[in-house]
């Protein structure tokens, strides 16, 4: 189901948007753009979401590394004499 909507753009997006797209494929260039652009937003809000909750992590993690690091150490050198 496709839906007119007017939008209103500077002429020289309008310019480009006829540079690059063919005759009558406006909507479809602009359909593409909008999903290409939301899916790259998202990806990037998600990249940005994780490396905040890792570094908000990151004491605790290391802390925890360090405490099973003997474990861990012992566990090799058994493994491997």
């Amino acid at each position: 189901m496709h839906k007119r909507i007017n939008i209103t753009l500077p002429e020289e997006t309008i310019r480009l948007l006829d540079r690059v797209t063919a005759a009558g494929d406006r909507s479809g260039f602009i359909d593409r753009a909008i999903r290409h652009y939301v899916e790259e937003a998202g990806k990037a809000n998600l990249r940005r979401r994780l490396r905040e909750g890792y570094e908000r992590q990151a004491d605790r993690d290391l802390e925890t590394a360090q405490a099973w690091f003997p474990i861990d150490e012992d566990g090799w050198r058994n493994d491997n004499p």
